[in-house]
């Protein structure tokens, strides 16, 4: 056991007997319902109101210390702290003998006169002390500092106590998500939700993860996406739809990604991509300055601007502004594949164009978009549930949006060709019968749903996650996820 380990688990020893001491007295170390008509910060912030008032007041110890027969401390809940005063007088042996027992971390309930002191720090003088939980673990007092940051992810609940910065990014990020359901619900459009084991993972090019269950003795998947279900009820006539929600990938984690993530999608009936460029950039700017009051923030150095209109290029015209080739001029697959290897790029012999343009494009272009970006023309080899674009075929009205070098938003006219589908589904289940686990499978009960008829749309997919990171400028998406998924702890 090492010092610290030693020294904590003394200081745990210690909180152990004072939690018998409580018991001896007949008072419940874990307490039960404590009614508060205040909140700390309310307080602070209208004192003029309260001064004189009785506040009755519960959360956290963070600070404590003693003068004699009096002492402070400081109590934090979920609006922020106050100052408390203990005066031994006032309280009686009993009380002042409670406030003496308390420690750090320790959860109390309190009743006093809200007052300012000499110095002017706005405080509650203490007339009645109550325990709820009494921590028996020391709060760290330089987690803010840790070098083992995962320490901080693997501890969430300590490190939203000892860190007020790492709790507003989740109020923050509740805010986002509650800003972009009003905005969809005050457009006409209806969440639903659908199924997240599904028996054919569709609507992503991902590897997703497996299950069984018994009962039905088959094979499921978590979903990829919820896309192939929401577009099925296009066809049965909910003409706007949409759901947040999560999605699951086993695939890598960095800091931009975490193998189950959330996700918004949305579906309108008779519109297009441009509509969604349309509602994205509103969506999210308007996310954006309910959250932090502005349409700019600071992330990593840089300030991002998500002012309207955002800049709108079309990808095979961003990659010759980056790389100097010029794509509409290369129409076989290998040119292609000699001009992406003069780059410098390692290209699999049996790449398409199509793809070859997908991978120039993330090589050396991905990493020039800073400001908000609408890229749109994607190839229709990489693009297997989007419409094509009707002058050239080769490509598909299809956008994504790229912030801080990052994908946020992808969105297409949706394909409601059933026999196109299926050819689209035929070249993806070859590929990955040739071994590609990330193809798409062949779904019979899409290709049927579609040959009902589906109206023209236009979809969208937003990662939440990534887009929260932006508005709070957290740098990794750990920072925006309550609970990361992280390697096992080496004992």
């Amino acid at each position: 056991m090492s010092e610290q380990e030693q020294n904590l688990s003394e200081l745990r020893k210690v909180r152990l007997e004072k939690m018998e001491e409580l018991k001896s007295l007949g008072l419940d170390p874990f307490g039960h319902r404590f009614e508060r008509n205040a909140f700390t910060k309310p307080i602070v912030d209208e004192f003029e109101q309260w001064e004189n008032q009785t506040a009755r007041v519960a959360g956290r110890i963070m600070s404590k210390r003693r003068h004699g027969k009096a002492g402070f401390a400081h109590l934090q809940d979920i609006s922020g702290r106050i100052q408390l005063y203990f005066r031994a007088d006032d309280l009686g042996e009993a009380q002042y003998d409670l406030y003496k027992k308390m420690d750090m971390g320790d959860l109390v309930g309190i009743e006093g006169q809200v007052f300012k002191t000499q110095k002017g720090e706005i405080s509650i003088h203490v007339s009645d002390l109550v325990y709820l939980s009494k921590s028996l673990h020391p709060l760290p007092e330089k987690w803010h500092g840790l070098k083992d940051v995962e320490l901080r992810y693997r501890q969430r609940y300590v490190d939203l106590i000892v860190n007020p910065e790492v709790k507003e990014v989740f109020i923050k990020r509740s805010q986002v998500v509650k800003e972009i359901r009003n905005y969809l619900d005050s457009k006409g459009f209806l969440e639903v939700e659908t199924p997240m084991m599904q028996p054919i993972p569709g609507g992503a090019t991902a590897r997703p993860f497996i299950t069984h269950h018994n009962a039905l003795d088959m094979d499921l998947y978590l979903r990829v996406a919820p896309e192939l279900y929401l577009k099925r009820l296009l066809v049965g006539g909910l003409e706007k739809v949409y759901e947040i929600n999560r999605n699951f990938r086993n695939e890598g984690i960095s800091t931009r990604h975490n193998p189950e993530f959330t996700m918004l999608e949305l579906y309108q009936a008779y519109a297009d991509y441009e509509d969604m460029m349309e509602l994205t950039e509103e969506l999210i700017s308007r996310a954006a300055f309910k959250v932090n009051g502005s349409m700019q923030v600071e992330f990593e150095g840089q300030i991002i601007d998500f002012s309207t209109p955002w800049k709108r290029v079309q990808m095979l015209d961003a990659i010759k502004e980056h790389t100097g080739l010029d794509f509409r001029t290369i129409s076989d697959d290998e040119t292609a594949r000699t001009q992406a290897r003069s780059l410098g790029l390692e290209v699999d012999d049996t790449a398409s164009r199509g793809e070859i343009i997908n991978e120039v494009f993330e090589a050396r272009v991905e990493e020039q978009l800073i400001q908000p970006t609408f890229v749109y023309g994607h190839p229709v080899e990489i693009s297997p549930l989007a419409k094509r674009n009707r002058e050239h075929p080769e490509l598909t009205d299809r956008f994504e949006v790229f912030i801080m070098q990052r994908e946020i938003a992808n969105a297409f006219s949706e394909l409601n060709d059933p026999i196109d589908q299926k050819q689209r589904f035929m070249k993806q289940a070859a590929k990955r019968a040739g071994g590609d686990a990330e193809a798409h499978m062949m779904d019979e009960d899409y290709i049927a749903a579609l040959e009902y008829g589906m109206p023209p749309a236009g979809g969208l997919g937003i990662g939440i996650d990534r887009l929260v990171m932006l508005i709070t400028g957290s740098p990794s998406i750990r920072d925006v996820i309550l609970f990361p998924t992280l390697r096992p702890r080496e004992l």
